[in-house]
């Protein structure tokens, strides 16, 4: 006779919103085991009385057949006497003490749900808000923790007979799927026009919106973390209309096309792309463009002279019964004007796209937090995130070391928050620029929203050295002590924190602005950790931006700086370069009395900007409509995949650029290949990052900032480092561009590491 003992499971992790307890209960129940399980703000807590060899079966079959969506953090056992339970239950939730549990993202439709909403034999046939426990809304409709239905948005719904039988039902997959409705109890969807008027409701609705998108009309529709505004991709009238409306002259629009097999029609899609497309966090994923344009079903207007496409698949049911109807791909960006965050409340819709949409397609689920969609890319078979939002927040990075609670407050542009609660560092859904009111608003409005969520206080707030940063301002005029970061420290930290590294490392950290130690504009550091320091050992050469942040908007001013830099006085008479044939003489004139004087021209060693200065010269971009255009242009020549030769640099007490721009130069000026040029530039960069890891000797190298989103760069640095035995690092599921870099700021501070600048 075994003797029967009472087995406790404590679990904190992804354990809520996966259909965890309904696994327990039919586990337990199976093996014939009494007790309970429940929810509480700290995770899922079980008990279990039984013979001793079946607490064990049970033991491990939670760690091995756990929910798909589900993950452990920390996992405690332990067996105690028995108190004589008579039967396996779910009690009721428990919402008191510190809330340490961890929300899962907003999951795609699963196959199953997809099936029932496609079947016009069943009860939820197009139904646009069908979920089960394995997939649909989670961090976009969660109030607080922990994560039931009164908890939530879905709480105005009150389950009818039907969905509540399912809810209570251990053998059905919705048991205790808290989002659970139906056409009979549910949210609906209803089609208003660009006043706010009722068009149709339910189904119908989408047969008018179809009928729209056939004939040129823009629609914004209400998806599960906010608006998208879509268009036929293949109606060249109405993506001009659509671009003209948004304020978005050139920036690619992401397309969303019904299947994975429409996307190979247009797309190159391996293995690890088309995983990334069907997977549950269901990304814009950016794929490269077939290279037979002829017969494609997408205008060249959606992403000009760009030979990559973002693209996404139909996420929600809501995504799928639309694109069911359509025989073509849309148009499917995000629902607001450039520069705001996107609209997640039907009114506030009407209030701020009704100059952009002719239709709304909305409905009365409310969105408690916008997510975004993310924006992905495949690079060395891993994902490189580039914008983090829904599929992926807010799943914690786990920090090494366990602080306070800590809020970083991030960079200006592309700004994302970040919370540190123990070892679990939340990073915040995709904010934005912090250039509009609104965009302030929406930062506030994150910041609140994660401390309500989380019920946390932080003792502590970091924030980047920049002193006109909005983030910045707002973290000093709290009554908090706060901690300031350099920008660059904080790009090769947060690479540090998501690759668990600690220690001695070379950071190389390239982007297009960050505030310096020295008060000069910083972008091409190379900087030495180790366990408790941090230093910058080299940099490259410095140039002026005349104009200040004009020049982020004028390729055509950082290459007059790089110019005036290289050649001196010499430069304005070239006039064969086309940086100089972008302007008048009488402007001329005027930068060049900026530069001699330094008005208003101050100093930077960026890389982006070295890029954009490139771009000008070989005649590529003069001036740009959005952030990186020049640089990315740049990118798309690099066609030269085996090109080994690359423009000479010096190394002394700087990177010593010089030699490559005079090079370059009598590239331009003798008509040499534009495709080789670029390859070149790129293949100096690398070599420039292989010297210096050769002389610092230091194994393992982390690359960091906005320049690393080039591909070609990536890569090419990657292999180089790897042939010469180095270790690199690249970013994976936080992006390498500013969107990252609270988490660093996270790590430098739970790492108490100071600076020897």
């Amino acid at each position: 006779m075994y003797s029967f003992q009472r087995l406790r499971i404590a679990i904190q992790g992804v354990v809520q919103g996966v259909g965890f307890r309904p696994f327990i209960f039919k586990l337990a129940t199976e093996l014939k085991l009494a007790g309970w399980v429940l929810n509480s703000s700290q995770g899922v807590f079980i008990e279990v009385e039984g013979e001793k060899d079946t607490l064990k079966r049970f033991l491990l079959r939670v760690q091995s057949e756990k929910p798909a969506h589900s993950y452990f953090q920390s996992f405690e056992a332990s067996y105690l006497d028995k108190v004589g339970y008579s039967d396996f239950e779910i009690r009721k939730s428990q919402d008191s003490g510190e809330k340490t549990v961890l929300v899962l993202p907003d999951i795609a439709t699963c196959p199953e749900c997809l099936a029932e909403t496609l079947d016009p034999h069943n009860r939820r046939f197009n139904y646009p808000f069908t979920n089960c426990t394995l997939c649909g809304p989670r961090y976009s409709i969660i109030e607080s923790l922990p994560y039931d239905r009164p908890n939530t948005s879905m709480k105005h719904f009150e389950m009818c007979p039907t969905c509540l039988s399912e809810y209570q039902n251990p053998l059905d997959r919705r048991f205790h799927a808290q989002p659970n409705c139906c056409p009979a109890c549910g949210p609906v969807v209803s089609l208003w026009d660009s006043n706010g008027k009722e068009l149709a409701t339910g189904v119908s609705s989408f047969d008018r919106v179809t009928e729209g998108l056939k004939t040129g009309k823009i629609v914004a529709l209400k998806g599960i973390g906010g608006f998208h505004l879509m268009a036929n991709a293949s109606d060249k009238e109405a993506i001009e209309k659509l671009r003209f409306r948004k304020r978005r002259s050139e920036k690619p629009l992401a397309v969303m096309m019904s299947s994975i097999d429409q996307v190979r029609q247009e797309c190159a899609v391996d293995d690890f792309e088309a995983r990334l497309l069907l997977s549950s966090e269901s990304p814009i994923v950016l794929l490269d463009r077939n290279t037979q344009f002829q017969n494609s079903a997408i205008d060249s207007s959606v992403a000009p002279d760009n030979p990559t496409l973002g693209v996404l698949l139909p996420y929600s049911p809501l995504h799928h019964i639309l694109m069911s109807r359509l025989d073509f791909p849309v148009v499917a960006t995000s629902g607001n004007l450039s520069n705001e965050p996107i609209c997640i409340d039907e009114n506030e819709a009407i209030n701020r796209l009704k100059g952009i949409a002719d239709l709304f397609l909305v409905h009365n689920r409310p969105i408690v937090r916008s997510v975004d969609d993310s924006v992905v890319r495949i690079v060395k078979e891993r994902e490189l995130v580039y914008r983090r939002s829904r599929g992926y927040v807010p799943l914690p990075i786990q920090l090494k070391k366990s602080t306070p609670p800590a809020l970083a407050v991030g960079a200006h542009q592309k700004n994302s928050v970040g919370f540190q609660i123990g070892q679990n560092a939340f990073i915040s859904q995709h904010i934005g620029d912090l250039e509009t009111e609104e965009s302030y608003s929406a930062f506030l409005e994150t910041i609140s929203s994660f401390e309500k969520l989380f019920d946390v206080s932080p003792d502590c707030v970091i924030c980047d050295e920049h002193p006109e940063y909005l983030s910045t301002k707002f973290a000093e005029e709290l009554n908090i002590p706060s901690i300031k970061v350099q920008h660059h420290y904080a790009h090769v930290a947060s690479c540090m924190a998501e690759n668990q590294l600690e220690g001695n490392v070379l950071g190389i950290s390239w982007d297009g602005t960050g505030f310096g130690k020295d008060e000069t504009i910083w972008g091409g550091e190379f900087l030495h950790f180790n366990l408790d320091q941090v230093a910058r050992i080299l940099k490259f050469h410095s140039f002026c931006l005349p104009g200040a942040t004009q020049a982020i908007k004028e390729p055509r001013r950082s290459a007059l700086g790089v110019l005036y830099e290289t050649f001196g006085d010499e430069i304005f008479e070239m006039d064969q370069l086309k940086t100089i044939q972008a302007y008048t003489k009488s402007e001329l004139k005027l930068i060049r009395q900026m530069m001699k004087s330094g008005f208003n021209s101050p100093k930077t060693t960026s890389v982006g900007r070295l890029f954009d200065a490139v771009a000008s010269i070989t005649g590529i971009r003069q001036s740009v409509s959005f952030e990186g255009q020049g640089a990315m242009e740049l990118e798309f020549q690099t066609n030269d995949l085996s090109g080994k030769d690359f423009y000479p640099f010096e190394i002394g007490e700087v990177i010593d650029w010089r030699p490559m721009i005079r090079e370059l130069v009598n590239d331009v000026c003798r008509g040499e290949n534009l495709h080789k040029i670029a390859t070149k530039f790129h293949n100096f960069l690398v070599e420039v990052i292989l010297e210096v890891a050769e002389r610092v000797q230091e194994p393992r190298v982390v690359l960091s900032g906005g320049c690393f989103q080039n591909k070609f760069l990536l890569e090419r640095s990657i292999d180089r480092l790897t042939e010469k035995k180095f270790v690199p690092y690249w970013h994976q599921r936080v992006p390498p561009n500013d969107g990252g870099i609270c988490l660093g700021q996270l790590y430098l501070k739970a790492n108490n590491i100071k600076d020897e600048y």
